[in-house]
């Protein structure tokens, strides 16, 4: 998936939070299937780093051969395993988490560095300006290729926008179906050259997997209900987050990635709608 200053990047990501001591191995399991995006977080409460990291480099797959996007999280998001000086200013303390993560992770620079949730519910406030800023400053550094916001909503999307020097590439939510798949979020980054990046496709819209419909377009094609709706967000141009532990799922989350699927105008509406 091109998208701005040139840079590929992969339709399907394998997400790894939550994964614990796991994490080596999954990431490891995920990158010889064949995935090349790996989405992580310098945030210990849900994320181990080191762990991707490891499973990167046992992995043997080349530096330029992967995705490798983490994030900056906020000290209200993180437990005491700090990633930076919670006394230092916001803009050191990503400088920190970024070091950090390079560290972590055994590597010179980033794909992608996303600002892991605003400080506020409403609108953003001054540290997320000061922390916008200093990823801006890697971006300008060459040290991360593309920056980007997450749990964002479609107002403080467009405010990102409006406030940015160096642009926006991506915006990553928790996709729901019921919300349109993010339809409000989605426009903003349509609008703004964004690509929007959907988590819990399906963890979020289990209901959705036993639509009628949808079971129909999966009997169709010989697939599964989980193929088709990762498909679908696929060809609504989302890049997909999947974290599943086991392989087989991971073959047949890449396999819709493809071009072996290819749903039908009136079968993207039938999805469209199933929330």
């Amino acid at each position: 998936m091109p998208i701005a200053r040139s840079v590929e990047v992969p339709s399907l990501f394998y997400g790894t939070a939550w994964k614990e001591e796991a994490t080596e191995a999954c990431v490891l399991a995920a990158l010889r299937a064949g995935f090349h995006g790996i989405d992580t977080a310098n945030q210990r409460k849900h994320y181990f780093e080191e762990g991707v990291g490891r499973g990167i480099a046992a992995s043997g797959v080349a530096r330029d051969a992967v995705f490798v996007q983490t994030k900056f999280t906020f000290r209200d998001g993180q437990d005491d395993r700090l990633p930076y000086d919670e006394r230092a200013s916001v803009g050191e303390q990503v400088m920190q988490s970024f070091a950090s993560s390079l560290e972590h992770l055994g590597v010179t620079w980033l794909d992608s560095l996303v600002l892991h949730g605003p400080s506020r519910a409403d609108g953003l406030g001054r540290v997320d300006r000061e922390a916008w800023s200093a990823m801006e400053e890697l971006a300008r550094g060459g040290k991360v290729k593309l920056i980007g916001v997450s749990n964002v909503t479609a107002r403080q999307a467009a405010d990102v926008v409006a406030m940015a020097k160096v642009a926006p590439a991506f915006v990553q939510n928790r996709c729901y179906a019921a919300r349109g798949w993010d339809r409000d979020v989605r426009a903003v980054c349509a609008g703004n050259g964004l690509v929007y990046q959907a988590f819990s496709v399906l963890t979020a819209n289990r209901h959705v997997l036993a639509n009628p419909g949808v079971r129909a377009v999966a009997a169709k094609y010989g697939v599964t209900g989980a193929q088709v709706v990762m498909r679908f967000a696929v060809q609504s141009g989302m890049i997909v987050l999947t974290g599943t532990k086991d392989e087989n799922h991971m073959r047949e989350d890449l396999a819709v990635a493809g071009s072996g699927l290819e749903l039908e105008t009136g079968e993207l509406g039938i999805i469209a709608a199933a929330g």
